[in-house]
């Protein structure tokens, strides 16, 4: 179970950031031609939120039966040693973040009624998700 879920969480993570960085690009691209706001753009900003939220659930599912993390916690040692660290504390707390900005953003979009500020909305909050995304993959042990 172990294994499955963190080849789930592994290879999703690249659709992830991936429609997270064609979302930021299509919606600072139309933002700046001043385009309208469609219901294609509605659908690609929903279903990029919901990819997140479900690559949040599979992370969750993996932390609580992942054989590092119970190791990382059982030691008593998780802010002194770096790697435990990580795995046990950063990344689950900056990806947790990066989830709650991307919906804050997505609700927010949601409530406006000008096209520009749902896109620059969209936009920010979705680059902010990305960027810290980004900064707490573990790059030495990602899958794929």
């Amino acid at each position: 179970m172990y294994t499955g879920f963190k080849h789930l969480h592994s290879y999703s993570a690249y659709l992830v950031l991936l429609l997270l960085l064609l979302s930021v690009i299509v919606f600072l691209a139309k933002a700046a031609q001043k385009k309208s706001f469609t219901g294609g753009d509605k659908r690609l900003a929903l279903i990029t939120i919901t990819l997140v939220h479900l690559q949040l659930v599979f992370g969750l599912v993996l932390y609580f039966i992942s054989p590092v993390v119970k190791t990382a916690l059982k030691s008593g040692e998780v802010m002194s040693d770096s790697i435990n660290r990580f795995y046990a504390v950063e990344h689950i707390s900056v990806m947790i973040l990066a989830v709650v900005l991307v919906t804050i953003g997505y609700s927010k979009a949601k409530r406006s009624n000008e096209p520009a500020k749902k896109f620059r909305t969209l936009s920010v909050f979705y680059i902010i998700g990305l960027l810290l995304a980004l900064s707490r993959i573990p790059w030495d042990a990602w899958i794929g």
